[in-house]
């Protein structure tokens, strides 16, 4: 463990269960971040839903203090808006920006890839393995919820392994901003999201570093190509 770094409080597990056990935070307002980071993602929240303090410090056990911390820290990496003392609202979609977010997660996701690899044990590999089986069982089981929340961690406990605090931090923004929810719906990707994550573990098992970052780019790629398919006469409009 880190210095200075603290593993899920009692009472913020004691508020979600166990889900975030073991993971290693710096402070209780990061905890809730990275909660209401995965309930965004996930779906759980919805875009322009209304999160209230008081709701979300009494889900936690906590007071409200780490909530308001935690709420602006999102509202400045732009999963929120309007980060106040009542609460904040999930940030909307705005698909005039997709093509710009596509190119930038490109670039920063390869390089943390790349970072990742020089870093990872056999333990971290399997962990991520691990991670993608949870979404074989979770689409099985038609759980999207736990689906989406699962390839968040798969993808961001891959990405914290590059050490790369700072362009960590823009991934996080990007991820905040990009369509993830539109994605999801489009015929047959949560399976195609499986089939390409395994193409990346299998090379990240292997110790093929240059077909990791293959593997990597070329699932973000297939990724925005069937978004741009699926989606053509939305982004049209949005472009006028």
């Amino acid at each position: 463990m880190h210095r200075n770094q603290i593993k899920a409080s009692p009472e913020l597990e004691s508020g979600i269960g166990s889900e975030l056990s073991g993971i290693v935070f710096k402070t209780k307002e990061s905890q809730v971040a990275e909660f209401l980071r995965e309930r965004i993602l996930s779906g759980l929240f919805q875009r322009g839903q209304k999160l209230r303090q008081a709701e979300i410090a009494k889900m936690f056990n906590l007071s409200i203090t780490p909530v308001r911390e935690a709420l602006k820290l999102l509202e400045a990496e732009g999963y929120v808006l309007g980060a106040s003392h009542r609460g904040a609202i999930v940030a909307p979609v705005e698909l005039n920006q997709v093509e710009e977010l596509y190119e930038l997660r490109l670039e920063l996701e390869t390089r943390l890839a790349r970072e990742a690899v020089k870093r990872m044990t056999p333990q971290d590999v399997e962990s991520l393995i691990r991670m993608n089986d949870e979404m074989t069982a979770a689409l099985a089981a038609n759980d999207m919820v736990a689906y989406r929340r699962t390839n968040f961690r798969l993808h961001f406990r891959f990405y914290e392994m590059a050490d790369q605090s700072a362009t960590l931090h823009f991934v996080r923004i990007l991820w905040a901003k990009y369509p993830f929810e539109l994605l999801a719906v489009i015929p047959n990707r949560l399976a195609d999201v499986i089939a390409e994550h395994r193409i990346f573990l299998d090379a990240l098992k292997s110790g093929d570093g240059k077909a990791v970052i293959r593997a990597v780019q070329a699932h973000i790629e297939s990724g925005h190509r069937k978004f741009r398919k699926h989606y053509a006469a939305e982004l049209g409009q949005a472009r006028k």
